[in-house]
């Protein structure tokens, strides 16, 4: 009989995905998205913002050309908005419902499928979700 080894190192596997969070990562020519937890609601919110990427890899705002900073900048109009009470039902609708299907990167769609559980679990939980 096998048995399964239950002990994880939290530790190690926070490190981990650390380090992981700090590699090179190509943009979405699509746009980018904004999760966040409505607790009134109990949704996850998850809002769309188009971009171009330029030849240097930066995102530009697709109206103003300027670079759209990570940790700073002005309010923009999402170009798309999905709601859902859980992970799967908001991956259900960005993935295969209507309208426009703003993925264009494999790695984009892991990336979102994570912080969608994560958002998911705090929902539940009742602890504020961070996206990565």
């Amino acid at each position: 009989m096998n048995q399964i080894n239950t002990s994880i190192d939290r530790d190690a596997c926070a490190q981990l995905d650390d380090q992981l969070s700090q590699r090179f990562i190509a943009l979405d020519p699509l746009g980018y998205f904004l999760i966040r937890v409505d607790v009134d609601a109990a949704e996850l919110v998850v809002e769309h913002y188009g971009n171009t990427v330029d030849e240097q890899g930066l995102a530009r705002d697709p109206d103003s050309g300027e670079v759209i900073a990570c940790r700073q900048g002005g309010p923009r109009t999402p170009s798309a908005v999905w709601r859902g009470r859980t992970a799967k039902e908001v991956g259900i609708a960005l993935s295969e419902g209507e309208g426009i299907n703003p993925l264009s990167r494999l790695d984009h769609a892991l990336y979102l499928g994570r912080e969608l559980q994560k958002a998911e679990q705090c929902l539940l939980e009742g602890s504020t979700y961070v996206q990565d």
